[in-house]
């Protein structure tokens, strides 16, 4: 308890008792005293020279005083803390949210695409399988494509081999060196799948299909992106 607060007390209670001792004074035909004598008087005092029963208001007002302020203080900190908990649980819970669901689309993606090579790898000829020849009809080719595919992946095939070259397997775009029945660009590429890619169609099939599931998971997955695009 500070000096000032006990002292300030000391100068109300001196005050008010000498002012009562004063009426009393008048009224018994004595001198009234000073009240500024008395609050300077009172100003001196200190602790001990309250009366006990003064002494324990002063210090249980005090005590209250600061419970009250450190209360508040604690309150305070409480809030802050528990906001800032929130917000960064908040900002977890959302990055784990979207992090969970990145994860689980990609893992969709890669089964799917792995599912597609799967089936086109188990129900496929290869294309040394095939007698290679000096020239090759549409019918034949489609015929090795199909062989070459699971059955319900030909038909998006099909579809873009349809809008590139026709089931041209020598088809050639003289604009930008684009080649054979899928158009690869440049198409030397297909030399990958087999030396022979300019005259077999067998290989050609081989590179494109590789090509398709590699990129877009499946030749349906190719021929949703050139739908969309006009290219893949």
């Amino acid at each position: 308890m500070s000096r000032i607060s006990v002292r300030g007390f000391a100068v109300a209670s001196a005050t008010a008792v000498t002012t009562v001792g004063a009426v009393v004074g008048v009224a018994a035909g004595n001198e009234p005293a000073s009240v500024n004598n008395t609050e300077a008087t009172a100003a001196d005092a200190t602790i001990a020279d309250i009366p006990a029963g003064a002494q324990a208001q002063v210090q249980t007002a005090s005590l209250t005083q600061q419970a009250d302020d450190q209360s508040t203080q604690a309150d305070t900190a409480a809030l802050k803390s528990a906001q800032e908990s929130a917000r960064k649980a908040a900002a977890e819970t959302a990055k784990s949210k979207k992090d969970a669901a990145d994860e689980a689309k990609a893992k969709k993606e890669a089964e799917k695409r792995e599912k597609a090579q799967a089936v086109s790898r188990s129900a496929t000829r290869d294309a040394s399988d095939f007698v290679s020849k000096g020239s090759y009809s549409i019918a034949e080719t489609q015929s090795m494509a199909r062989q070459m595919m699971a059955s319900d992946q030909f038909q998006c095939f099909s579809n873009i081999v349809d809008h590139e070259s026709g089931w041209n397997y020598k088809a050639t775009n003289a604009g930008s060196g684009a080649y054979g029945l899928v158009q690869a660009l440049p198409g030397s590429k297909m030399a990958s799948a087999g030396a022979d890619w300019q005259t077999n169609p067998a290989t050609q099939i081989k590179w494109g299909l590789n090509y398709m599931n590699d990129r877009y998971g499946s030749p349906c997955g190719a021929w949703s992106f050139w739908q969309a695009n006009s290219w893949y």
